[in-house]
Parts: structure tokens; C-alpha cells; sequence
């Protein structure tokens, strides 16, 4: 999936995935994947929690970094902030084995649950590409697929700063599901794009909210 706002027809074709939460109260949701990461992930969350600012988001997090990095995901949870699963190890659905990848995303699941003593219901497939027989099990177990109405790009190094920026700027509405990255691929572009995005958001009269 390549562009930067999901189409209206891939919403209706995927109705099962949940791409945005439509509302009346200008909310929109910042969403976060791949931490949690040393100084990218606390930077994330120090930006949030600035005094200006106090932001919830949700962090669809990687097993493996909840793993080697136990305190920053338990600072996730302690600031107030929404979490979800991301697979152990960030496996492209389209690609792997159904079991395989079950067995995956519950490997997360086990980190989730011994971090933070209680389970999530919410999953984001890496890369956005999950085969239906994936979905269908995860939503049997309770899970809600969630995806995107705007995607930043900024862990592209072909996307600039600003081009991250104007990606949220120009496309953002009530109900917006937007992903950012708390990798250090996209650090660089997150730095500036962030701090910018959640000032003319709020600019703009929106507010944040956490998925749940």
C-alpha cells in the first residue's frame, strides 16, 4: 500500500480492518510502530508528555523490543498510552506460513501480557499485508485489525522532513488514524515531522485520543 491517505474503495473492500473511527469531536489518533526503541521510543514519549502538550497515543510494539527494552515499554503503559501487537518480529503476513505467523504475534502476545500483567485486543500487521486466513483467526480470538487513513512515510530516507509533515497536514480529518514510526530508520524525519504535525493539529482544532 503505498499511498499516503487509505481510498475510499479499500476501506469498503476490507470493512473487516479498522482504517479510521469516524467522530464529532475532531479526534484523531496517533498511532506509533516497530518501538520500543532506546532515546527514538523515550524521545516519542517525552514529546507527548510535555506540559504543552500531554498527548495519548497507542504503540503497536514489536515482541522482540518489548523484550530487550522491558522499561521503555513499561513507561508506555505507565504514561497512559494505548498498546498494541505487532508481531514478535515484524514478519510480512504475505509471505509467511498461517501457523508460522500465529505462532508469532502470540510469542508478542506473551511479552505483552508478562510486561504489563494484561493483554491487548489490538493488532497492526507490519507493512500493512495480512492474508485473510491470518485476519479471520486473530479476529476469532478477539483482535481488531487495526490499519490507517494516513500513513507519514517517514521511515522512507526518500521522504523528506517536511514531506512527512505536509503528509499528515494535508490529508488529516476528524476520525484519522495516523502512523508514525519509533525507529531509528525514521528518527530523522520523526523529529521534525512530530513536534510540527501535533502543533498544527491542534492549530487546527483537533484532539487526541488512544485506540482502544
Amino acid at each position: 500500500m503505498n499511498w499516503i491517505k487509505t481510498n475510499r474503495i479499500t476501506k469498503i473492500l476490507f470493512s473487516n480492518y479498522i482504517w479510521e473511527i469516524p467522530n464529532k469531536s475532531k479526534k484523531v489518533y496517533l498511532t506509533f510502530d516497530d518501538g520500543p526503541i532506546p532515546v527514538v521510543t523515550e524521545w516519542v514519549l517525552d514529546t507527548l508528555k510535555n506540559k504543552k502538550e500531554n498527548i495519548k497515543a497507542t504503540f503497536f510494539c514489536i515482541g522482540d523490543n518489548i523484550k530487550k527494552h522491558p522499561e521503555i515499554f513499561k513507561r508506555i503503559i505507565n504514561e497512559g498510552h494505548s498498546i498494541g501487537n505487532h508481531t514478535f518480529n515484524h514478519l510480512k503476513g504475505w509471505e509467511t506460513n498461517t501457523n508460522v505467523y500465529l505462532e508469532n504475534f502470540n510469542l508478542c502476545e506473551d511479552e505483552i501480557q508478562k510486561n504489563s500483567g494484561k493483554n491487548t485486543n489490538l493488532f497492526r500487521p507490519p507493512y500493512g499485508k495480512i492474508k485473510l486466513s491470518q485476519s479471520r483467526l486473530l479476529r476469532k480470538k478477539g483482535y481488531k485489525i487495526i490499519m490507517w487513513d494516513i500513513i507519514t512515510f517517514d521511515f522512507d530516507t526518500k521522504t523528506t522532513p517536511e514531506k512527512c509533515f505536509s503528509n499528515v497536514n494535508d490529508n488529516v480529518a476528524s476520525g484519522s488514524i495516523i502512523v508514525f514510526h519509533d525507529s531509528i530508520k525514521a528518527e530523522q524525519n520523526l523529529r521534525y515531522a512530530l513536534p510540527k504535525a501535533i502543533k498544527q493539529l491542534k492549530e487546527k482544532g483537533f484532539e487526541f485520543d488512544v485506540i482502544s
